[in-house]
């Protein structure tokens, strides 16, 4: 149990790290909508609209963090498992 809650802790991590560094390594808090910049094709003026996007911050990072510490925390609780063998002579 010891080793499947260690290795859980470490996937957690790797995944969040892989997920912030696909998504754009934002350094900033989590974003769902960010502006895009759109031209109006009559008028030629810009203006702003929003599109739903995922990008995951350094929040999201820390919270990621905080989960695989906690597993790594309840490993503790558990002992490992060594089997003794006797001899018999």
């Amino acid at each position: 149990m010891k080793k499947i809650l260690l290795l859980l802790a470490v996937l957690v991590l790797l995944t969040a790290g892989t997920t912030w560094l696909v998504t754009g390594a934002n350094r900033g808090w989590t974003k769902t909508s960010v502006p895009v910049k759109t031209l109006d094709d009559v008028t030629g003026i810009e203006g702003i609209t929003y599109q739903k996007k995922f990008l995951p911050g350094v929040d999201f990072l820390g919270a990621a963090f905080v989960v695989a510490g906690a597993l790594a925390g309840t490993s503790l609780f558990f002992r490992n498992n060594k089997k003794q063998t006797q001899n018999q002579n």
